[in-house]
């Protein structure tokens, strides 16, 4: 009787899945368009901030805000990823600190959706940034 010897087989040893830089572009990608959805309620009135009634000030800093983030987004989706990420770290500390602001306008004298809008995204940019900062590079 004889027995056949057969090689063993290597574990199956796949890493764990790794954020790709197309998944950060998305979830840049999905806060830039809620900020445009802000920004057009800003500018045309829909929602306004203190007694005169007028917002476009904050309409027009969540457009820029938007127009960041949606440059941090394309940034990470078409660029090397080293290069991706450092536009969309920039965009996002450019977010906050434009939340930040926008925040203390909000509190005084703005709209309740507004004021909860701004303290549910604060803690989401931050977030995202942090993820994108730390996460593993998609490619190592």
């Amino acid at each position: 009787m004889s027995a056949a010897v057969t090689p063993r087989r290597p574990a199956d040893r796949r890493r764990p899945a790794r954020p790709s830089g197309r998944r950060f572009a998305a979830a840049l990608a999905l806060q830039s368009a809620t900020l445009a959805v802000f920004a057009t309620l800003h500018l045309s009135g829909v929602l306004r901030i203190g007694a005169s009634g007028r917002s476009y000030g904050a309409g027009i800093a969540e457009g820029l805000i938007c127009l960041a983030l949606a440059g941090g987004a394309s940034a990470l989706a078409r660029a090397e990823p080293a290069r991706g990420r450092r536009v969309a770290l920039a965009a996002l500390g450019f977010a906050i600190f434009g939340f930040v602001v926008g925040l203390s306008f909000t509190v005084g004298s703005g709209d309740t959706i507004d004021l909860v809008y701004h303290a549910v995204m604060l803690p989401v940019l931050v977030a995202t940034a942090a993820w994108v900062a730390w996460a593993p590079h998609p490619d190592a």
